[in-house]
């Protein structure tokens, strides 16, 4: 089994190295929150004392930070300079694609291979371990990786060259805010028209508006039992979260030259969402708002 440097150890990075434990890897962990090391040690990790000294003498070093300054910061003042030659990097955090490409630019230059390798379904998919990896980065690299990230994902995915993995994260993570949206305005017309919820959910599960927030996720409490609206909208994946992947997603297109209209009226929405103090809900608590409530 590997031995793996885990920097970053909040919601996510915390159970991902929990499973990687699971799966017989050696890890040495670190986080500036006290508490999220404590926590890790307990679970079975190495104790380290700075991201320097989780990545020297690892196989593999894998990161879930904040942002992309944090992550540039981390892998450019410490982890790259820190690692034997031959460490794989894999950054899990969701970034700008600039972020990724120039880190990733970063480590070639030292000779070392990088991935950025960002996920999808929350913290729930961390915990049992059935996140969706977008990686990007090259061929070889991902063959190396692939075996380590399935003790954390059940699907693993190589989107292309580096910078690919965050691409594919926020387009996915732009066509999820946007569907949710729709999905609360569904249910806040059919409470307006006098339409039974259940009923609504019955057909359109069925039908054309099947899609993942309705049907996996639904914001109407009572008709899919685990989802969050049925914990008071308890995260899951924040609010703040969606608003964070959603900015990314118009930052991307502003500079790219896409048109992404509804992408921007989602970003709109959750930032008001979020600014009427619901940043630490789940998501798709949007349907409130929507309802007026």
């Amino acid at each position: 089994m590997a031995k793996i440097g885990f920097i970053g150890l909040g919601n996510m990075g915390g159970p991902m190295v929990r499973n990687l434990l699971k799966a017989g890897h050696a890890v040495a962990a670190f986080d500036l929150s006290a508490a999220r090391l404590d926590q890790a040690a307990k679970d079975g990790a190495a104790r380290a004392r700075s991201a320097a000294e989780a990545a020297g003498g690892r196989d593999a070093v894998i990161t879930m930070l904040p942002a992309g300054a944090q992550v540039r910061a981390v892998y450019t003042g410490e982890v790259i300079g820190a690692v034997s030659p031959g460490t794989l990097l894999v950054d899990c955090s969701t970034v700008d694609v600039a972020s990724a490409r120039a880190v990733g630019a970063a480590a070639g230059a030292a000779g070392l291979d990088m991935l950025d390798a960002p996920v999808s379904g929350g913290v729930a998919g961390a915990e049992a371990g059935t996140l969706t990896f977008m990686v990007g980065g090259s061929a070889g690299a991902f063959a190396r990786a692939e075996p380590v990230l399935k003790t954390m994902g059940k699907t693993v995915v190589h989107a292309g060259a580096i910078g690919a993995g965050q691409a594919a994260k926020i387009c996915n993570n732009m066509i999820l805010g946007i569907s949710m949206i729709a999905v609360s305005e569904g249910f806040a017309l059919g409470e307006k028209l006098g339409l039974d919820p259940a009923k609504l959910f019955e057909i359109s599960s069925k039908s054309s508006g099947q899609c993942w927030a309705l049907t996996t996720y639904c914001p109407e409490p009572g008709l899919v039992p685990t989802a969050p609206s049925n914990r008071e909208y308890r995260p899951g994946f924040s609010a703040a979260m969606m608003l964070k992947d959603l900015r990314l997603a118009q930052e991307a297109a502003a500079t790219s030259g896409a048109a992404t209209p509804l992408g921007a009226e989602a970003s709109a929405l959750y930032a008001l969402y979020c600014n009427a103090g619901n940043a630490e809900s789940d998501f798709s608590g949007i349907i409130r708002m929507i309802k007026g409530r």
